[in-house]
């Protein structure tokens, strides 16, 4: 078998750090990769939900930017109006 130098000098420190043979550290690494792949495989897939909503911004939104306004300024309105309705509906 050929190991790469620099991995192997990796692996012979950190058995010496850990107290452990080299040949000790080369099966568990042997042993997690295989039982990783085995995990991988046994994995239920997974389902992605996406969204079916048209990118971009609301028509109103839209059409205000299309007239020439800036975004910001038609998010502060927005704001205004969201604290009136709230200010609207606490008073009631």
């Amino acid at each position: 078998m050929r190991i790469d130098e620099v991995l192997l000098n990796e692996a012979k420190a950190y058995a010496a750090k850990n107290g452990r043979s080299l040949n000790s550290v080369m099966e568990d690494a042997l042993r997690q990769l295989l039982n990783r792949s085995t995990e991988v495989a046994e994995r239920p897939r997974v389902e992605i939900i996406t969204s079916t909503a048209v990118p971009g911004y609301q028509p109103m939104v839209q059409e205000r930017l299309d007239a020439g306004e800036k975004l910001e300024h038609i998010l502060y309105d927005l704001d205004d109006e969201r604290w009136i309705e709230e200010a609207r509906d606490a008073a009631r």
